[in-house]
């Protein structure tokens, strides 16, 4: 009892500012321990430990942590902190996964690899979910990581019907959703299939765990852009509403910090940003024009129909990986008057993929929380 009460006695003492800065000192998975400590201790490492985001940027066929200081000389623009190691668990090997397609959910990741294998990803915690097939996984399959309204992580598989000569899309075939408290897939009944994603649009964007993605529809008889939202609560896909001035819209992302929806499209000689300011659960959307690029900057790359890039908004940029936009460069970082194209010849190989990141302490072996957290061990950590 004197030993439980010195406990809490020493716990109630601390105050919260020195406790968040032990915090912000002690590795990632040794936090997953310390929230048992108490109340107190849990919500200050939910609320403390996670409110800057770094990115993730997948270079080759791995996954890198890094921080872009736009503030920074040219070769000190990107830090490259450290790389996370992909491994099969049932492996003997040291030899890595090689990654094809990384998704992002609340710190988690969705990875497809080159030998068309899935795999829920907690790489700050090094802890992984294998995902098997119903069947089998084909490479034109288009994934989304996202989570309900109760927070239940799900997986969705669109599988397409095989192009036709006469056809130039690929139109959804099959809907799977993977529920993790079953561990299983299962058939989504969805008659909205008249729609088709291209290219490297096929990558959605995550926003409070629905995904988005720009597709082509052909409802009215020709084909229009559209901006389609799965909503992982009621299962469903919808058309979303689009700012109506917005040209020809080529992209989607969001926000470094605050991970709001961002549209990427072009009027005449400029590219627009338009920012979401408000999303509600029906079609309705409200946005805002954040930023104007002139497409006097796009004399060695090109916008693509599906382009990966993030929105800064404290220094009005977009960052752009050079391998998204078919550039030779690692990065360009484009603003109202601001053209900086990044080298990183340490790298080895370009930029293909550019995400926000924020930790999580959430176990990628049992995101849904059932039963016991598996938590590593010391030796582990240290």
């Amino acid at each position: 009892m004197e030993r439980n009460a010195f406990r809490i006695e020493e716990e109630e003492y601390l105050p919260d500012d020195l406790l968040v800065e032990i915090f912000s000192r002690v590795p990632l998975a040794s936090l997953a321990r310390f929230r048992s400590v108490s109340k107190r201790w849990k919500a200050l490492i939910k609320d403390v430990r996670f409110n800057k985001s770094s990115q993730i940027m997948l270079i080759g066929s791995r996954v890198y942590l890094a921080n872009i200081n736009f503030l920074g000389a040219q070769e000190n623009i990107i830090n490259i902190t450290s790389q996370f190691n992909l491994k099969h668990p049932l492996s003997n090997s040291s030899k890595q996964v090689n990654i094809r397609e990384a998704f992002h959910c609340d710190g988690l990741l969705l990875c497809t690899t080159e030998d068309n294998r899935l795999v829920v990803w907690n790489p700050s915690l090094d802890e992984t979910t294998w995902i098997k097939p119903r069947s089998y996984y084909e490479r034109p399959d288009i994934f989304a990581f996202g989570k309900s309204s109760c927070n239940k992580y799900k997986i969705l598989r669109i599988s397409l019907h095989k192009p036709r000569p006469a056809f130039e899309f690929m139109r959804p075939r099959l809907y799977e959703i993977y529920d993790f408290t079953s561990n299983s897939w299962r058939v989504v009944v969805d008659e909205v299939r008249d729609w088709s994603i291209l290219g490297l649009a096929r990558r959605g964007t995550c926003v409070d765990g629905n995904s988005y993605w720009l597709a082509f529809s052909s409802s009215q008889l020709q084909w229009m852009d559209i901006l389609l939202r799965f909503d992982f609560s009621t299962e469903r896909f919808t058309s979303m509403h689009n700012p109506s001035s917005s040209g020809r819209i080529f992209a989607l992302s969001v926000t470094r910090e605050e991970q709001k929806l961002c549209l990427l499209a072009s009027v005449a000689d400029n590219v627009y940003v338009w920012m979401a300011t408000k999303i509600d659960s029906a079609e309705a959307m409200s946005w805002s024009k954040f930023l104007t690029v002139k497409r006097v900057y796009n004399n060695q790359w090109r916008f693509l129909t599906g382009m990966n890039f993030l929105v800064d908004e404290e220094n009005k940029v977009i960052v752009c990986p050079g391998k998204s936009l078919d550039s030779d460069r690692f990065l360009h970082i484009v603003g109202e008057d601001i053209y900086i194209e990044v080298d990183q010849h340490d790298a080895g190989s370009r930029c293909s993929l550019l995400l926000c990141y924020v930790p999580t302490l959430v176990s990628a072996s049992n995101p849904q929380g059932v039963g016991a957290r598996k938590v590593p061990s010391l030796n582990a950590i240290l």
